[in-house]
């Protein structure tokens, strides 16, 4: 789904005024009744992580560390099963998994008296039956599962549903007889940025040659796309030439600038293709 950048505006402006819960949610659903839901989840995701992005120093400090740490034992004195750590997130607008994270970190450099690996913390808060305290093992749990755009369990879901969609542009290509190359055989080669899939024998799109396919499953916002563009897609266009970028749950109309230059966006598989061996044909 296409959204011009007056619609993205709108929908962002919402999301601005509003906490980032599965509430919100629904009221966003309520609100724009005619988006597609997976368009407005992915814009909810991405406006939220943004937010997080431009206060996330803030809530590091040592001194909000150790304040957060001494609220979360003082909540948890009073009440051991309320979820005091995930309302402390909800109070300074910060994502539950985060929060947890330094609370957690906190916890272990005290009872370890040294700063805790990376590696440790990472397991923990995927398995929170790890911690060796089990009240923050739960109050860690249900900031795991309350969150909607951080955390273990949504990196586990975004990484599926990445995966689910390079299935599906795999199936279209073998679908319309297209060969191609897939990128874990690019990397095999020994290729560090490589796109889905390079195609074996170019062909057409809207009249536009294309020599690649890139499968994004979210919705592609300015900076999101300024982003790949700059990490991704450019690297790709100097490697390989002209390509596709599938954003399976939409974008901004506006962005697709680059045709000219190469870099063709679309939200679904393309029904137009022209292979050269069609084209041959037709003369």
């Amino acid at each position: 789904m296409k959204l011009s950048k007056a619609q993205y505006d709108e929908i962002a402006q919402f999301l601005g005024h509003v906490q980032p819960t599965r509430q919100s949610l629904r009221k966003l659903k309520e609100k724009f009744p005619s988006q597609s839901q997976s368009t407005l989840l992915s814009i909810f995701s991405q406006e939220y992580q943004k937010q997080i992005k431009r206060t996330h120093a803030k809530h590091h400090t040592a001194e909000a560390a150790e304040t957060y740490y001494q609220r979360y034992l003082n909540g948890v004195m009073k009440n051991a099963a309320a979820p005091v750590l995930l309302e402390l997130a909800n109070e300074v607008d910060f994502a539950p998994s985060l929060m947890a994270r330094i609370v957690l970190e906190r916890f272990l450099q005290e009872r370890e008296q040294a700063i805790p690996s990376k590696t440790l913390i990472n397991s923990m808060l995927r398995d929170p039956s790890q911690i060796p305290d089990g009240v923050l093992a739960n109050q860690v749990y249900q900031c795991t599962v309350n969150d909607c755009c951080y955390g273990p369990l949504v990196d586990c879901i975004k990484h599926a549903i990445g995966h689910e969609h390079e299935v599906l542009l795999r199936e279209m290509l073998l679908e319309k007889n297209l060969s191609f190359i897939a990128e874990d055989q690019l990397r095999a080669k020994g290729y560090d940025k490589t796109p889905d899939f390079i195609l074996e024998v170019p062909v057409a799109v809207e009249g536009h040659i294309i020599h690649w396919i890139e499968s994004k499953a979210s919705f592609g916002d300015e900076s999101s796309h300024q982003a790949y563009l700059q990490d991704q897609f450019w690297s790709y266009w100097n490697r390989f030439g002209p390509g596709l970028v599938i954003y399976w749950y939409g974008f901004i109309e506006e962005l697709d600038c680059h045709r000219e230059r190469g870099i063709l966006l679309k939200d679904c598989f393309p029904t137009d293709i022209v292979t050269l061996r069609h084209s041959m044909a037709q003369r």
